[in-house]
């Protein structure tokens, strides 16, 4: 093992159980010119990449990452390929009309099969597992908001979910299962999905700084690359860089797994091999069941930091790792003696009208992102997009509405600071309310246009 190699395996658990050298790539060697320069290696680079050689063999792409692939929140996050996107889809028929939130949710719901078909094709070995998502109701609150979101998709008739008396978390009334989603172990998705785009024929240069770029050229620490088009896929990571520093706001997620808990103890949880669960608090939490057993469980928690500041150091918070296992104690106390092996984090991007985007300028300049923690399966939706507006393919994609959807840019400092952190106290004080109210919060009602509701 490489020093190199050991460093990124304690970025997180996924890192460290990948079965991949990670030792990085050769950096760009110099200057040089491409057909496409894509911006950052992770998910929405690399999809892009793949589905812009699908639809044109021929062309050259280089991809450009300052650490490595897999490196942010495509190798960190909770695992969930789910058809999750950031605006409901209520949101969206206000934005957008009807038949164009209907359209973007079925491509979401697609979009999860689209990743298992890619996999299995290319035979990426990422514990893919479509066993969909349990939704916990523990409160007569929460209930109401599981019926809600029921009724909901029987209204606009797309999706399958169903409520169920009961579930395996302490004190749950019921549970909303939806089978749209999928289990997986991001950071050997993110690996495995390089190197097929490496056969395919792009080229990834790591260890590249990318300091600007501007129609037909990207400026790096290496080099410049000329090209006709630039994909920007930078997520979170966006808001370090000037050009695009007020477009996104830098949300920090974490997370923690377990040792491998027996079947005994999942079967007393009631989740099943590739399901993911999650419940109705407005204080976000996640986790799924691994494919060795273990729990993964993330949530938010963490403080933005002033100036969109992204450090090493955020990616860990003790306060917050504590509050993670108390949670997912309290949810499954029999996990309440589970040794916690891992504990990481890192930043995803937030847009300003938590409106996720794919966009493509007159002057060839893609970019796409703002997926607000629901970017796992987003990123594939993505990719496809950007290479059908890229190729001049007309298509379904092209006319979803996020297509060149404008989210606005946030508030400077410290407005930006106030708001961000004010959101992230009203949503844990909303649970508050709601545990002693029994009544769905106000709190929570008030900070909504703060949250994109």
């Amino acid at each position: 093992m490489s020093s190199g190699d050991a460093a990124y395996r304690r970025l997180s658990f996924w890192h460290d159980t990948v079965p991949d050298d990670l030792t990085p790539r050769d950096p760009l060697p110099g200057d040089l010119a491409a057909d496409v320069a894509i911006i950052g290696g992770g998910l929405t680079g690399l999809w892009t990449a793949y589905y812009l050689l699908e639809r044109d063999p021929s062309l050259t792409i280089v991809v450009l990452e300052k650490n490595i692939a897999g490196f942010g929140a495509s190798g960190r996050n909770g695992g969930w390929c789910s058809a999750l996107f950031p605006a409901g889809v209520s949101a969206l028929e206000k934005r957008h009309g009807r038949d164009a939130a209907i359209a973007m949710r079925a491509a979401m719901v697609a979009t999860v099969d689209e990743v298992g078909r890619v996999v299995a094709a290319e035979g990426i070995d990422c514990d893919f597992q479509h066993g969909g998502t349990l939704v916990f109701a523990r409160s007569r609150s929460q209930l109401a908001a599981a019926r809600a979101e029921v009724d909901e998709a029987a209204h606009y008739g797309v999706d399958m979910l169903e409520l169920r008396e009961g579930g395996g978390a302490a004190g749950a009334m019921a549970a909303m299962f939806d089978p749209a989603c999928a289990r997986l172990h991001p950071a050997k998705l993110v690996r495995g999905l390089a190197r097929v785009v490496e056969r395919r024929g792009a080229v990834i240069f790591e260890q590249t700084e990318v300091t600007s770029w501007r129609s037909g050229e990207v400026q790096t620490s290496r080099g410049l690359v000329r090209c006709d088009t630039v994909v920007v896929a930078l997520e979170g990571y966006a808001a370090t860089l000037p050009q695009v520093h007020r477009a996104v706001l830098p949300l920090y997620s974490l997370m923690i797994a377990t040792e491998p808990l027996s079947d005994e103890v999942w079967d007393a949880m009631g989740i099943a091999h590739g399901q993911t669960f999650s419940d109705y608090r407005h204080l976000l939490v996640y986790g799924q069941r691994t494919a060795d057993n273990r729990v993964a469980f993330g949530g938010r928690g963490a403080r933005y930091h002033f100036g969109s500041a992204i450090r090493p150091e955020y990616d860990r918070v003790p306060a917050v790792f504590e509050h993670l296992r108390r949670t997912l104690a309290e949810l499954f106390p029999q996990t309440s003696d589970a040794v916690i092996t891992h504990r990481w984090g890192g930043p995803l991007g937030v847009p300003r009208d938590w409106h996720a985007a794919v966009r493509l300028d007159a002057g060839g300049i893609a970019s796409a992102g703002g997926y607000v923690g629901d970017g796992l399966s987003t990123t594939n939706l993505a990719g496809r997009t950007i290479a059908d507006l890229v190729t001049g393919t007309a298509s379904d994609l092209t006319r979803l509405p996020w297509v060149n959807h404008d989210s606005g840019r946030w508030e400077v400092e410290p407005l930006r600071f106030v708001g961000a952190n004010l959101g992230l106290v009203a949503m844990t004080v909303a649970d508050v309310e709601e545990s002693v109210t029994r009544r769905s919060s106000i709190a929570a009602k008030l900070v909504a246009p703060l949250t994109g509701h």
